[in-house]
């Protein structure tokens, strides 16, 4: 064999292997990462700025007149239900009260009295009656005595209405000794603080305000055209706004009430939310701002595919979509975006794999491995 010969034949060897290589490698699958297809619901929300407000606040005024002779609270101090805020100098509602009490006695009195002179009347009339037959018997003494009975039966009757009003007298003596003592009606802060130690008060003055801010509510105005995905019971989301301007993780809170009255220049109603801690939060304020999730309408189903995994190609979105193991082109039309998704209006359905990670090089119809 010539030199010729075997330098020919060592470069077909050599081609022959290069082919065969480069077919293996033509052949090796591509790593990528990929992810399904999904058919979800969607609900469109909306941001609506509401403000935290307390189920219970106000005014605590006073129910007698009378001067304040001792504050027990200051601004910011926390009350229980029952707790006494504000003491009224109480002398001579004391002693009135022990007045009352000695008139209700003696009108307890003069009933016994009265009732005591009732049945010996009476008993002298059953003896009358008995001798009706007697030689004894006189008309005239029975019939006196039918008018004493009377007499004595209205002197109780009288005796009995001067013991009532006398009882009447010695409550109402003791509810104004008792409201002497101005109480908190329901837990909370003192916020306010309206007269001091020595001002006289009337009744219904101004004493202090009190928020319980243990049991609060979202109120917002809210689009007239939201209202319809709101109804009694309807459970949403809403933030606390952040003063340091981080996050704030969303808490729950639900439609307690829609008030039927429409603000003609807004268009909004309001909207009442009952908030479902499950851990209270700390520092929560009257009027501090929220914002709240409202839903935009009534949620559907549709078919989303992962923003990765979609490729936009001389203006068409496309995707790679994986069947027999291989990567080919699918072109997609989108809608909306959800969080990491699109909505998928065309071109893909529910359980398809398509490519998230290693899409970008990838050419139609080359093998992949997941």
């Amino acid at each position: 064999m010539t030199d010729l010969k075997i330098t020919r034949l060592f470069s077909v060897c050599v081609l022959s292997v290069l082919l065969i290589t480069s077919s293996a490698v033509a052949q090796q699958a591509t790593p990528v990462v990929v992810d399904q297809v999904k058919a979800e619901p969607l609900k469109q929300t909306v941001p609506v700025i509401g403000r935290l407000i307390a189920a219970k606040a106000g005014v605590i005024a006073a129910r007698i007149s009378g001067p304040i002779g001792e504050m027990k609270v200051k601004v910011g101090d926390r009350v229980d239900k029952g707790d006494v805020i504000a003491l009224l100098v109480d002398d001579s509602l004391d002693w009135r009260y022990q007045l009352a009490k000695a008139e209700a006695n003696q009108a307890k009195a003069a009933l016994e009295k009265a009732k005591a002179t009732f049945d010996l009347r009476s008993q002298e009339l059953k003896r009358l009656k008995r001798l009706k037959k007697s030689a004894a018997f006189s008309q005239a003494r029975l019939e006196d005595k039918n008018l004493e009975v009377a007499s004595a039966r209205s002197a109780m009757a009288e005796a009995k209405a001067s013991w009532i009003r006398g009882q009447a007298n010695q409550k109402l003596a003791e509810i104004n000794l008792y409201n002497a003592k101005i109480r908190a009606p329901f837990p909370g802060v003192i916020s306010k603080r309206y007269i001091d130690v020595g001002a006289y008060v009337n009744v219904g003055s101004d004493v202090v305000d009190l928020i319980d801010d243990q049991h609060l509510e979202i109120e917002a105005s809210v689009p007239a055209k939201r209202i319809s995905g709101l109804t009694p019971g309807t459970n949403i989301s809403f933030r606390l706004e952040a003063a340091n301007g981080q996050d704030q993780s969303p808490l729950p809170a639900s439609v307690r009430a829609v008030v039927p009255d429409e603000d003609p220049l807004t268009r909004t109603r309001t909207v009442r939310f009952t908030i479902n801690f499950s851990v209270q939060e700390p520092n929560l304020a009257t009027n501090q701002s929220v914002v709240l999730a409202i839903p935009a309408g009534e949620a559907r189903n549709v078919v989303t595919v992962h923003k990765d995994a979609v490729i936009n190609r001389k203006g068409q979105n496309i995707v790679f979509i994986v069947e027999d193991g291989a990567a080919n082109i699918r072109p997609v039309k989108l809608g909306e975006a959800i969080g990491q998704r699109f909505v998928v209006l065309d071109g893909l359905k529910a359980g398809d794999t398509v490519v998230v990670r290693g899409n970008e090089r990838l050419r139609p119809g080359q093998k992949v491995t997941s």
